[in-house]
């Protein structure tokens, strides 16, 4: 049983799923979105297959993994993986880097399912919600709301019901969680664990922050992309925050990188889930102020996601051209440089501003698959 103080935030549970699939087959939207996403099977056939469905997982086996199956053949090179401890894997929080909005966590679900029989419970932001089947299909699809949305004044209590939920799920019911790092995607791939999310996290407990997140069974994940089909959007974002500090992303936009991650190529994919690290915050002093422990934890989860990075050609090339440093020279071939310069080139001519200014755009996207290499670099050089 999940208290009822959870119950705005939640997964939809098993009994409430016959009730929301109904509302979810009525509703024009998503149907067109639906009959779009499995294009030879008929609609009724699809609604058929959800009503069939008893549980989140069922219904995540039976209409969510053989769309990602379908993914990983026709768009990507496949989808590898490395756990250092599958026995905590059931029980974990999994803390990511971000890269894309829905696929980093449909994939890390794929990961969970082959290895433990299972799948992890989806953080997902209110702001990302813009249609009312959209809030229902992530609820189905085992995923808790993180209400960004809030005012000032109900924040707090908004954050520790979010910590104390996270806490009861994994505690209480013995359920994976996954967690992005940062509020949004580290859009430089500079990634950075917020220490406001520390803070958060520990929120449930009056105690010491140190013993309050060793509970959670913090695990740092990498998700490490060969290719970012939003690599252009996100340097035209640059651009228009660079000549308007105040551009904010509109909810179509969003919907534009949702579609664009979701079906656009991504070469290799891994995943790295490092062990717990509860001996390392364990390790902490404890006679530092809780700004400085939340610090510490932020850093330790920093270096596993940075070591365990996985590098392809475009890494290792666009590193050098951003840093003229010709160290990973070996790591790519003359062929491979002149396709990834087509490659580059043909990402800036994709972003459609008027104004466009072709060098920070170049710079941008340079960036994106440099910054893992020199976090990596940093990380294993402490």
């Amino acid at each position: 049983m999940i208290p009822s103080e959870f119950d705005e935030i939640r997964p939809y549970t098993p009994e409430e799923l016959p009730q929301i699939f109904e509302e979810l087959i009525a509703d024009p939207e998503f149907q067109a979105v639906i009959s779009y996403v499995y294009k030879d099977i008929p609609f009724e056939l699809l609604a058929e297959k959800m009503r069939s469905c008893k549980s989140n997982l069922d219904f995540q086996v039976k209409m969510v993994f053989p769309f990602l199956k379908y993914l990983l053949e026709k768009l990507s090179n496949g989808l590898t993986m490395s756990i250092e401890n599958k026995e905590n894997l059931a029980k974990s929080l999994c803390i990511s880097n971000h890269r894309d909005i829905i696929m980093d966590s449909a994939f890390l679900c794929v990961v969970f399912i082959q290895n433990v029989d299972n799948t992890v419970e989806i953080a997902i932001g209110d702001n990302l919600l813009i249609r009312p089947w959209i809030k229902k299909l992530v609820r189905v699809n085992r995923s808790f709301i993180v209400q960004r949305s809030a005012s000032i004044r109900e924040m707090l209590a908004s954050s520790k019901r979010l910590s104390s939920y996270m806490h009861h799920a994994i505690t209480e019911r013995e359920q994976p969680i996954w967690l992005a790092q940062r509020e949004g995607r580290a859009k430089d791939s500079n990634d950075r664990t917020q220490e406001g999310l520390i803070k958060m996290l520990s929120m449930y407990s009056s105690g010491d922050i140190i013993d309050a997140l060793k509970v959670l069974n913090i695990a740092p994940t990498t998700i490490s992309y060969e290719f970012d089909p939003c690599d252009y959007l996100k340097a035209k974002e640059f651009q228009q925050k660079r000549d308007n500090p105040e551009h904010k992303k509109s909810p179509q936009d969003d919907l534009i990188n949702m579609k664009a991650g979701m079906f656009g190529y991504k070469g290799g994919i891994h995943y790295h889930i490092a062990d717990c690290i509860n001996d390392e915050i364990d390790a902490i002093d404890r006679s530092l102020g809780k700004n400085e422990k939340t610090a510490a934890v932020a850093r330790i989860i920093d270096r596993h996601i940075h070591k365990n990075y996985k590098f392809w050609p475009i890494n290792y090339y666009f590193y050098e051209l951003l840093t003229g440093d010709t160290r990973f020279a070996d790591k790519y071939t003359t062929e491979e440089k002149a396709k990834l310069d087509a490659y580059l080139q043909g990402q800036i001519e994709k972003v459609d501003l008027p104004n466009r200014d072709d060098a920070f755009c170049r710079t941008k996207i340079l960036e994106m698959y440099a910054n893992p290499v020199i976090n990596y670099l940093k990380a294993t050089e402490e």
